[in-house]
């Protein structure tokens, strides 16, 4: 009887799952710090350029146009500069600057036209 009970840890032993080996961590995470740093400078560019835009022109479109295009440009010519060596190039990176440019310049005309009265000019 004590001889059954002996073999029971190796067939245990036998049957047990190999280790699972853990698979190295990404070197450009979706959600990595320079990821923060790129939507914060996008938004904060796209949306300074739309309201600095707001002392040339009186229409939104064109507003919008040149905060989200500066935004972007200057985030593919990051990118661009990084394919040279200078950094690594990422989609990742260049993925969060246009939800950066979206999220500054939606930011800005919500302000803007939340800020128009709905009064007319020479209503005093």
């Amino acid at each position: 009887m004590k001889r059954r009970w002996a073999v029971l840890p190796l067939m245990l032993a036998a049957l047990a799952p190999l280790p699972a080996e853990a698979a190295p961590p990404s070197p450009d995470p979706w959600f990595g710090p320079d990821k923060a740093l790129h939507f914060t400078v996008s938004a904060m560019l796209g949306s300074g350029v739309y309201g600095v835009s707001t002392y040339y022109t009186g229409s939104i479109p064109v507003r919008v146009a040149l905060g989200a295009g500066v935004s972007i440009t200057v985030g593919a010519a990051k990118e661009l500069f990084d394919l040279t060596g200078a950094g690594s190039a990422s989609w990742k990176d260049f993925t969060w600057d246009v939800i950066g440019t979206a999220f500054g310049v939606g930011i800005a005309v919500t302000l803007d036209v939340a800020s128009r009265s709905s009064r007319p000019a020479n209503a005093y």
